[in-house]
């Protein structure tokens, strides 16, 4: 008898899928990277921020029909291929490979500095090694284990941004002071220097990060 070819079984539904694609543009970046971002450029980050999205917004547009011209599209690799050549689609495609490499790095060199925050003798080489360890046992797991656990991790992070921007509220209507000087208020968009001159040239480090990052990343 002839053993019957092995077929891949789709074991992901709609709500594993919807939810990894929320909390995997969720990372560590907003937690950690934001807070020293908006330190430094202040209330004209969200200029930046608005630029950047407005050009990532037409570029996926731009991606999107091109996907659509072509069912045969694996990537925007092949895509880069048919229309400029060869080489372009090699450079694009080992480019985002290097891209997620330094992603990693960066994901696992922000754990270990969240354990030291809470944990500051603890060896941050230990934490990245532990992470590391996860990550590896997470995709030994089945697809439909992995996708029960990257579910629920994904409600973890939309529940804390939320919770964040609920506490941000009651803060704001609150008037907290954090200092004798510094009172949590909306006018602070515009007041104490918000649209000057050195927080907007703050703002332009972030933005080149942002512009090369976010469509190389996406």
């Amino acid at each position: 008898m002839t053993e019957s070819p092995q077929k891949l079984e789709r074991n992901l539904s709609n709500r594993h899928v919807q939810l990894i694609a929320i909390g995997g543009a969720i990372g560590t970046g907003l937690f950690l990277g934001a807070g020293k971002t908006i330190h430094l450029a202040g209330p004209s980050l969200l200029l930046v921020y608005l630029i950047v999205g407005i050009v990532i917004f037409f570029m996926m547009r731009a991606l999107g029909e091109l996907l659509l011209s072509n069912t045969e599209f694996n990537s925007f690799a092949d895509i880069a291929s048919e229309y400029i050549g060869p080489w372009a689609g090699f450079f694009v495609g080992w480019t985002y490979w290097l891209c997620w490499i330094v992603t990693g790095m960066a994901e696992i060199t922000a754990v270990a500095t969240y354990v030291s925050y809470w944990f500051p003798n603890f060896p941050n080489w230990i934490s990245a090694l532990l992470c590391v360890l996860f990550l590896v046992a997470l995709n030994s797991l089945t697809v439909k284990a992995f996708g029960e656990i990257e579910f629920w991790f994904s409600i973890i992070k939309i529940v804390t941004i939320l919770a964040l921007i609920v506490v941000g509220i009651v803060l704001i209507l609150n008037k907290f002071q954090a200092t004798s000087t510094s009172t949590a208020s909306v006018s602070n968009l515009w007041q104490h220097g918000a649209s000057s001159r050195p927080a907007l040239k703050a703002s332009y480090s972030p933005f080149k990060w942002l512009y090369f990052h976010s469509p190389v990343s996406n």
